[in-house]
């Protein structure tokens, strides 16, 4: 049975790739990974509809700008999660960092941080947060789902990888979000043949 340790040592061992001096924008987000009904799940929010924002809509992970006052990204990640949905990370198993990720379209540079959490009270969100949900890794992973789709951005449209989301209704998953989150699978694959799991939907052992 995987553990958030195998996953902590898989991260460590990942060896990611960070720019540590950058004229782009600094941002920083937390994948948040849990044990739910269907398996090992991934928190993701759809983003709230508003002029001022970009990427207005679009799926993404908790997370935002790095403010002067904060002492590093990953202090960053964990303000912006408790700033928009409610959840203190502090208090979670911090499992490890993906390669940083500079924006296609706009200048930006985007580092992830990686938790996994067991109890996860209810949200409380913020204006930037149209909606939170959870999605089974198991349907992130699937193939079926994992499509070269029409997206618009900045009022242009592209032709770019991405995943359909089981949720009906919700956007598609692409962009930086799904660059980060295609990173992190690699790596979660890795860990599911290492131990040889009959079923990576489930195999994560919490104890």
């Amino acid at each position: 049975m995987t553990t958030f340790a195998d996953i902590s040592r898989i991260l460590a061992d990942h060896q990611p790739s960070i720019v540590e001096k950058t004229t782009h924008t600094r941002a920083a987000v937390a994948l948040v990974i849990r044990k739910g009904e269907n398996g090992l799940e991934a928190l993701f929010m759809e983003r709230a509809s508003r002029d001022d924002d970009p990427w207005s809509g679009n799926i993404a992970l908790p997370g935002g700008k790095v403010e002067e006052e904060d002492v590093s990204p990953q202090q960053t990640a964990e303000r912006e999660t408790l700033e928009e949905t409610g959840l203190d990370l502090s208090a979670s198993a911090y499992l490890g960092r993906l390669s940083d990720i500079v924006g296609a379209h706009l200048p930006v540079q985007v580092s992830c941080f990686v938790y996994g959490v067991t109890n996860v009270p209810g949200f409380v969100i913020n204006h930037e947060v149209g909606d939170l949900f959870w999605v089974p890794l198991s349907d992130l992973l699937n193939p079926e789902r994992q499509v070269m789709a029409p997206v618009q951005f900045g009022g242009e449209s592209f032709i770019r990888p991405a995943i359909l989301l089981p949720q009906p209704g919700k956007p598609l998953l692409w962009g930086i979000t799904y660059r980060l989150v295609m990173d992190f699978l690699q790596i979660f694959l890795k860990i599911f043949k290492e131990v040889g799991a009959d079923d990576y939907s489930t195999s994560l052992d919490e104890n």
